[in-house]
């Protein structure tokens, strides 16, 4: 996979999975490092499938409607892929934390759906990757969710799904609103900033 890589700048410092919305690339989500954790390292993905040849994690049908067998298998792909990251640059897969916006945080959120791979995780404007399912354990799990009020492409009511799917299975869920649509904005940057101090 198409990918950069930069370790933390000191021990005990997280390594932020970097993973971006649809039509982005590895370098997009970059900026966001310093402003989260100064210390902190990224393995930034780029996403394998292009749409309309724009870059995204997975297929979808349409607007909003995921092509399910295609995200099971990039789900599948891009774990082995952070598996195998993990062997070369020497860091744990559980020392990641999840960064990711619109379609890269539907990737994330389908991860942490799968397998218990991360104990902490920053979803932007994420959507519920799959119903029906049942989740891992996610007990002591921390989940920051920043979600537009007026998102016209991720709805309040799929946020509120997604929480309560996540806090059922354990997760400790802090949800951020702002008074904004699709777009990433600095309170929501802000908030994730201090929701990751308190931990």
């Amino acid at each position: 996979m198409i990918h950069l890589f930069e370790p933390a700048k000191q021990p005990g410092a997280p390594i932020f999975l970097l993973l971006h919305g649809t039509g982005g690339t590895e370098q997009d989500l970059i900026g966001l490092v310093s402003l989260l954790h100064p210390e902190a390292g990224y393995l930034s993905v780029r996403g394998e499938v292009t749409e309309n040849g724009m870059p995204r994690f997975f297929k979808r049908l349409a607007e909003g409607v995921f092509d399910e067998a295609d995200l099971a298998l990039r789900t599948e792909r891009l774990i082995a892929f952070l598996h195998e990251s993990s062997e070369t640059h020497g860091f744990s897969v559980n020392q990641l934390i999840p960064v990711g916006y619109s379609n890269g945080a539907n990737i994330a959120a389908n991860m942490m759906f799968e397998k218990r791979l991360f104990e902490q995780a920053i979803l932007l404007h994420p959507m519920v990757p799959r119903r029906g399912v049942a989740l891992p354990d996610s007990a002591q799990v921390r989940i920051f969710i920043g979600a537009g009020s007026n998102d016209p492409i991720c709805p309040a009511s799929e946020t509120e799904e997604l929480t309560r799917l996540l806090e059922q299975a354990g997760a400790d869920v802090d949800v951020t609103w702002s008074h904004h649509g699709h777009q990433l904005v600095m309170p929501t940057i802000e908030a994730a900033t201090n929701w990751l101090a308190k931990q």
